[in-house]
């Protein structure tokens, strides 16, 4: 048995497009429709009110375009509002904090996981949680970093200024360094941590400014390699997948781009962002904001 139907995958912005570059590459013969909310990003400083309601509306929109699995390729959505979207549609939705909690767990070699997370995250405890499920033996230190998803939707990824912000916003986590790169005040427990989750699908963008803050003891863990292998699975469990799905016969998948944004803007930023994998985007209208 197969589906040829597609893949929706929703973000509040761009951010999910890292794991759906991940969908692509490891089942290349499935379609996707992906949606990125932008009118309405960043998630992570709305209340769960708002989250659930815009997350509710971009996962209608998706179903409406007959997807036969949905994958939240936003951590904020998936910790504030997977539950009420399960009840709300007959079908697969899988969200990305299981995964990425499992891949942290399995990367950690002193019990000690940092996490950063936009502040909705962070609040829900949702990787707490998870992370507990998976070892309850693992340490994890939650921290909010809500100045970083407002640059990635603005498209700056390098850079002395984006340098600052990164550091300012893990010094809670790793402590300030000078320019010897020394600490220069005492560091709280969790600067022992030796694997830092990156609770964000916006945050991989930002990984080699992350990378080079947190130092090379620590690993860096993102949810999408891991949300693409549970999504293989899933699709497999319930007889879901394309003909040639994982690309075996050579037959590539279609796909296509919606955002509730500015169409010239994700078009410039995707493109900049992953090449030339993502040329043709759509606008579409969703429910107003809430203020």
């Amino acid at each position: 048995m197969s589906d040829p139907r597609p893949i929706g995958v929703f973000d509040s912005g761009v951010g999910g497009l890292t794991v759906l570059s991940e969908i692509m590459r490891r089942l290349p013969g499935e379609s996707t429709i992906y949606l990125g909310d932008n009118a309405r990003a960043p998630y992570g400083t709305r209340t769960d009110e708002e989250v659930r309601a815009f997350s509710g509306e971009s996962v209608d929109a998706l179903v409406e375009r007959d997807v036969k699995a949905v994958v939240i390729a936003c951590n904020t959505s998936t910790a504030v509002a997977l539950p009420d979207l399960r009840r709300r549609h007959d079908l697969p939705i899988l969200g990305v904090i299981r995964p990425g909690a499992s891949a942290a767990v399995l990367a950690s070699r002193n019990r000690r996981v940092g996490v950063i997370a936009t502040p909705a995250t962070v609040r829900s405890r949702a990787y707490f949680w998870a992370i507990k499920e998976e070892n309850p033996g693992i340490e994890v230190y939650e921290h909010a970093t809500p100045a970083l998803v407002p640059m990635v939707e603005a498209g700056e990824l390098s850079g002395a200024a984006v340098e600052a912000t990164v550091a300012e916003s893990l010094a809670p986590l790793f402590g300030e360094r000078d320019v010897d790169g020394e600490f220069i005040f005492p560091l709280p427990p969790s600067a022992k941590i030796d694997t830092l989750l990156l609770g964000c699908t916006h945050y991989p963008l930002l990984r080699p400014v992350i990378a080079a803050i947190a130092g090379e003891r620590v690993a860096i863990v993102d949810s999408a390699t891991a949300t693409a292998s549970a999504l293989a699975e899933l699709l497999g469990v319930n007889g879901l997948e394309a003909p040639g799905g994982d690309g075996t016969h050579g037959t590539d998948g279609t796909h296509v781009q919606l955002t509730t944004g500015d169409v010239d803007v994700f078009r410039g930023l995707a493109g900049r962002l992953f090449g030339s994998a993502f040329p043709d985007v759509t606008g579409i209208s969703l429910g107003a904001a809430i203020r």
